[in-house]
């Protein structure tokens, strides 16, 4: 490759799964990920919101999710967030509803509502209480038992994988977007060495040959710097005025201390008065 790509970035990251010639990297994907919670694994799936080149060149907004429908008539939604806010989380229970609900319309009956699963792959820590990096989210009551086998949301934080050998499919992904940066596919390491990450690979290979999907590439990065400029720059805005508040209830504090002080020693006088 011409220039080192990075897979996490969003035009990248969505062509891998989300090109029509890469449906088997999304199947692949998709099994490598939810694995054992499949009732059997994915064989075909129908991408419903394919990967277009053209769309990240007009419109730095573009959707950067993937969505797809298997066999089973179950949907899936594969999304990259590199960036960590406090709204991330409303953000990915709503769009897993609202893709759930996407099934029902006019008069359809709630028994064709299908199993709706959400995969997100962070770039930052987002549950940092939290050990470990994957994460599985599904209705459940107190005692593990389902409300309803209907799917769910993972979510999975790179920051917090960290692995040299890897033994299971899912980890040669997350591998991959995590370290595909600094990949050199002239002299790609052992773990690399399967049809899919070949395949992922010339997907990437792509990116860096061809001039139109360079300059997409380049300008999708250069978005994403300026919004963590944008947002590095709102923490620091925050931090300030949290450390003003803590610093204006910490004078607050002070005062109504130094006062109820003055009150004790007046009424220790007058106390003393009243004994003369």
């Amino acid at each position: 490759m011409h220039h080192r790509i990075d897979p996490k970035i969003d035009c990248v990251f969505k062509a891998l799964p989300g090109a029509e010639s890469n449906r088997a990297l999304l199947i692949h994907f998709l099994n490598a990920i939810l694995g054992p919670d499949l009732p059997a694994p994915i064989t075909w799936v129908e991408i419903l919101n394919p990967y277009n080149d053209k769309e990240f060149l007009d419109d730095k907004l573009s959707i950067v999710d993937v969505k797809a429908r298997d066999a089973r008539d179950c949907l899936h939604q594969i999304e990259i967030q590199l960036l960590v806010n406090r709204d991330l989380l409303a953000r990915i229970l709503y769009t897993w509803t609202d893709l759930y609900h996407s099934q029902l319309h006019s008069g359809d009956d709630y028994r064709i509502l299908k199993p709706t699963y959400a995969i997100w792959l962070l770039g930052e820590d987002l549950l940092r209480d939290r050990p470990g990096y994957a994460h599985d989210f599904r209705l459940r009551d107190t005692h593990a038992r389902p409300l309803l086998d209907h799917g769910g949301i993972w979510l999975l934080e790179l920051n917090k994988f960290h692995t040299e050998q890897v033994h299971t499919e899912q980890e040669r992904w997350l591998k991959f977007f995590k370290d595909g940066e600094a990949l050199d596919s002239r002299a790609l390491p052992s773990w690399m060495q399967t049809p899919e990450m070949t395949q992922a690979m010339n997907t990437l290979k792509t990116f860096s040959e061809k001039e139109r999907a360079y300059h997409t590439y380049q300008a999708r990065q250069n978005y994403l710097r300026e919004q963590r400029g944008i947002q590095r720059h709102l923490d620091e805005l925050q931090a300030e005025a949290e450390q003003e508040r803590a610093a204006k209830e910490q004078a607050l504090q002070e005062k109504d201390a130094a006062l109820a002080e003055i009150e004790r020693l007046k009424a220790q006088l007058r106390g003393q008065g009243h004994t003369e």
